[in-house]
């Protein structure tokens, strides 16, 4: 197996785990070991059944993740000349250092709703800087475009980390249902409460999102650049089905299936985004 091929599959490992993850808090599966960490209710291996399957499950697919990220930590700086390929295996290993800690501390405090906001985040982030490492280890796609098209993929980017971040916030707290698909109170689209103007707040943010992408798909089409082009129509597909997916989850009350989906879809879309910024480094 090549270095790509291993940076990949870590990748793909990363993306499972932040889903997964989602499925354990959405089935409310988060406490399944019950207040143990590391072990699973006293026991390496515990009894595998019922939420202590789901949660310790998760915590496999975590534990794999880790010693193949020290794996590709240690080929890095044993095999790479370069200081930037160097510098992010070091934030990467400091990442998931803190992902550790962040997972223990989810299940020392019983799942608090920030702490778990953030472990997700810090996910999201470690991933990001695997897609980075990937694609500085492929060949280079060297972009000869404005600096706006680059600063437009940063914005974007910005902007979905902070929707999937409230996203998740107001998930943990069970306030999902603070508006319908439409409205928010009776006959009106506009919010009254705290958590009404938390969820339109998250609203704003994906409809943010997804009008930039329309705008900076229309300037990238204006472009030579074949290779960004094509990530745009595949992003603004992805965009298309979020939009339909969070209509569907509101309009299922939640349901499980559709949180885990609109979660798996906007975790796509923020990491087709990032590898879209990747081949536009100059």
């Amino acid at each position: 197996m090549s270095k790509q091929q291993f940076l990949f599959g870590i990748i793909m490992l990363t993306y499972l785990l932040i889903v997964f993850g989602g499925y354990v808090a959405s089935s409310e599966s988060g406490m399944g070991c019950g207040p143990d960490w590391p072990l699973c209710n006293g026991k390496v291996i515990p009894q595998l059944s019922g939420d202590t399957l789901i949660e310790f499950g998760h915590r496999v697919i975590g534990g794999v993740l880790f010693f193949m990220t020290v794996f590709l930590f240690v080929h890095i700086r044993k095999t790479s000349r370069s200081l930037q390929e160097r510098k992010a295996a070091n934030w990467m290993l400091l990442l998931l250092s803190i992902q550790l800690v962040m997972g223990a501390v989810v299940v020392f405090y019983h799942l608090p709703s920030v702490v778990i906001t953030i472990h997700l985040l810090i996910a999201m982030i470690f991933m990001a800087l695997l897609i980075w490492i990937w694609r500085y280890n492929r060949k280079r796609i060297l972009l000869l475009q404005p600096s706006s098209i680059i600063h437009h993929l940063n914005t974007i980017i910005v902007l979905l980390f902070i929707t999937i971040g409230l996203g998740a916030y107001i998930k943990h707290e069970e306030i999902g249902l603070a508006c319908g698909w439409l409205e928010c109170t009776d006959h009106s689209i506009l919010p009254s409460t705290l958590a009404q103007y938390m969820q339109t707040g998250h609203r704003l943010f994906a409809v943010a999102a997804a009008a930039y992408i329309v705008f900076l798909a229309f300037r990238v089409f204006k472009t030579n650049h074949t290779a960004l082009k094509q990530r745009m129509l595949l992003i603004l597909g992805v965009v298309v089905v979020q939009i339909a997916v969070g209509i569907f989850t509101i309009l299922s009350f939640l349901s499980l299936s559709m949180a885990v989906w609109h979660l798996a879809i906007g975790t796509l879309l923020f990491a087709l985004m990032v590898e879209a910024r990747m081949i536009c480094r100059q």
